[in-house]
This record gives structure tokens, sequence and C-alpha cells, in this order.
């Protein structure tokens, strides 16, 4: 039978004793961080306070979009012609920007909530947030293009532009690009660094306006006094048309024709229809005009 050496029996039993005591004290150390109650004392009232930034985040967003909401609602009342999309693009990125900033703000203090040292946190967010500007400088310019955009009112969706060679109707307006659909069907899609001039045909009224040639066989006051005769009801026919179409006269003329102009004031971008109404009415009253005519010179030729 083979004996221990008591060098052996020895070192096993210290290393037991070892683990046993190292079991008990990270036993006690258990219980001891389980019945602090400082740290718990500490624990609830930072779990209070975060409970309390997120409802008072909750609330300040809740009322500044309130105050978003009634403000833009008070200027569109404000102004005569107005496209409410207009407004309602502007506020939604108001409510959008007071929301990333607030939820911004709460996370800080959050972190702080659990000691993390914000300072260093916000200066390699500035680091980063500058190596990433100067990586996509043309990005940057799309944003801030986009936000100035929006901010200032100079298009929404739904109005009809023209930007460069670019014409159509805004479809969608984000802060890196527009959407413009032109009216072939045409999708345009331009990053906004790229949008320098902006014609909106949508913001104020239009003015249709006709060259009539008419051949030097008639009178001006005979042509002048059917083309009135022809939009006399145009108004009631086409809701778009604000005022009456005024015939201004001779616009210009040669040996065998002259020309007249008609212009009327319509509503933003229909100056296309309201052409194309009006020279229907008028199309029509000179073929009836024509047929009397011609069945009076037959008439005539029937009594000779």
């Amino acid at each position: 039978m083979r004996l221990v050496h008591p060098y052996w029996l020895e070192t096993a039993t210290g290393e037991l004793d070892g683990a046993v005591d190292k079991a008990v004290k990270f036993s006690d150390m258990i219980m001891n961080w389980l019945t602090d109650v400082d740290m718990w004392t500490n624990v609830l009232f930072s779990g209070i306070r975060i409970i309390v930034l997120f409802i008072v985040t909750r609330i300040v967003i809740r009322v500044v979009s309130k105050i978003i909401d009634r403000s833009l609602a008070r200027h569109e009342q404000s102004r005569i012609n107005v496209n409410p999309r207009r407004f309602a693009t502007v506020g939604e990125l108001l409510k959008n920007v007071t929301s990333v900033t607030c939820n911004f703000v709460m996370v800080l203090l959050i972190l702080s909530e659990f000691n993390f040292k914000l300072g260093p946190l916000l200066a390699g967010a500035g680091v980063l947030g500058l190596a990433i500007g100067f990586g996509a400088q043309s990005l940057v310019k799309d944003v801030i293009t986009g936000f100035f955009i929006i901010l200032e009112d100079q298009f929404a969706v739904g109005d009809v532009i023209q930007t460069g060679t670019y014409k159509g109707t805004v479809e969608v307006i984000g802060l890196r690009s527009t959407r413009i659909v032109s009216m072939n069907g045409e999708t345009h899609i331009l990053p906004n660094g790229l949008i320098t001039s902006v014609t909106n045909y949508s913001f104020s009224n239009a003015l249709a306006m006709i060259d009539l040639p008419v051949k030097n066989e008639r009178s001006l006051e005979e042509v002048v006094g059917l083309v009135k005769q022809a939009l006399a009801g145009i108004q009631e026919q086409n809701e778009n048309i604000i005022a009456v179409p005024d015939v201004l006269g001779i616009q210009s003329m040669s040996t065998s024709e002259f020309v007249i102009r008609i212009v009327a004031q319509c509503a933003p971008n229909t100056r296309a229809e309201v052409e194309r109404n009006m020279l229907e009415n008028i199309k029509q009253a000179m073929e009836f005009d024509e047929r009397e005519r011609q069945a009076l010179t037959e008439l005539a030729a029937t009594e000779e």
C-alpha cells in the first residue's frame, strides 16, 4: 500500500482551506452588496430620476409640438394664398428636430446618473463629427441646403417648380435630396446641394395669355366683341379663373393679319388649363359666327 507524502498532504489541505476562505469571502461580499442600504438607496433615487427625466422629456416634446402646431395654424390663417402642405412640411421638420434634441439631452443625463464622464464623450463626438464633416462635405452641404429649403419655405410637396432644366411637381422633400416628377412622368432625384435657384409656380396667381391671329378681312371691333362674348361666362365654367379675361388689343400686325392679346388672372399652376379653356370657347364662338355669315351669304345669293 502506497502512503501519501506528508508534504503533498499539507499542500492539498492548504489549497482546500484557501478555496474555502475565498468562497466565504465571496459570499460575504455578495451579502454585503445585497444588504448595502446606501447603495440600494442610490439605485432607487437614480431610478426615480431616470423615470422623471423620461417623463419630463416626453412632456417637453408634446408641449413644443403643440406650440409649433398652433403657431403654424395662426400663420396659415393670416396668409391669403397659402399651401397648407408647406406648413405641414415645416411643422414636421421642427418636431423632428425638437424630438432628437430632447432625446439626446435625456440620454446624456441618464449616462451621468451611471457616473459616465460626459466631457471626453462629447469631445470624442465632436472630433468624430468633424472628421465625418471633412469626409462627406457634399453630404453635409446637401443636408444644410435641405434644412434651409424647408425652413425658408422655398417650396413644399405638391408645388410645381423649376430648377435648372428640371421642371415638375415636388413629390418628396428630404434633408439630402428632392424628388421631382415632370409632366411626362419622369422622376428626377436632385441632391439639395445642386439646387441653387428655384422658380416656384405655386406661390402666387398665374396669368393666362393668348395671342390670337386674325385675318385683316375682319374688323377690330367685330373681333373684340366676338371674343368678349365668347369669354363672358367662362368663370362659371372654370373655377380657376379669378378675374374676367381682358382683351388688351392688337399686339402685332402684318399685311395679312393682326394679333390680339387676351389675358386672364388664374389660380397658381393652372395657366395651361385656363388657356386651353379660353381657346376652346373662342374657337366655338368663331365657328358659330362663321356658320352664320355663311348662312347669310347663301340666303342673300338665293334672294338674288
